[in-house]
C-alpha cells in the first residue's frame, strides 16, 4: 500500500517559518518526482513546488520562489518543504503528491497519482 504521511503544519505569525515533511512508503522513492500543492480556503488546489526524482532540480511557483525550498532525503524516503517568511496567503492545506518518472516539467495535477492526507498551515498577519 502506498502511503504519504505529511506533517509539520501549524499556526505561526507572518514572517515566521515552518518545515513540512512528507514521508513515503510502499513505492520506490527514487522513481518518483514529488510535488507540494496548496489549497487556500475557498480556492482551487495549486501546485507550488516540485522536485525531480534524483533531487537535482526543483521548480517553484512565483508566489513562493525565494521563500520556500524543497529538498528530498532518499535515506529517509522523505521530502521537506522549508517555508520561510510566511504570509497570510500561505494559509491553507498542503498536500504532497507523487508522479512516476523523473521530471517535473510539464506536470499537471492529474499526473500525480498518489497523494498525502494534507497538513494545515495557518499564518496570522
Amino acid at each position: 500500500e502506498v502511503q504519504l504521511q505529511a506533517s509539520g503544519g501549524g499556526s505561526v505569525q507572518a514572517g515566521e517559518s515552518l518545515r513540512l515533511s512528507c514521508t513515503v512508503s510502499g513505492v520506490a522513492f527514487d522513481d518518483y518526482a514529488i510535488a507540494w500543492f496548496h489549497e487556500f480556503p475557498g480556492n482551487d488546489l495549486k501546485g507550488i513546488s516540485c522536485i525531480t526524482s534524483n533531487g537535482d532540480n526543483t521548480y517553484s511557483a512565483s508566489s513562493v520562489k525565494g521563500r520556500f525550498t524543497l529538498s528530498r532525503d532518499s535515506t529517509k524516503n522523505t521530502v521537506y518543504l522549508q517555508m520561510n517568511l510566511l504570509k497570510f496567503e500561505d494559509t491553507g492545506t498542503y498536500f504532497c503528491a507523487l508522479k512516476q518518472g523523473s521530471s517535473c516539467l510539464g506536470s499537471r495535477r492529474p499526473d500525480f497519482t498518489f497523494w498525502g492526507q494534507g497538513t494545515q498551515v495557518t499564518v496570522s498577519s
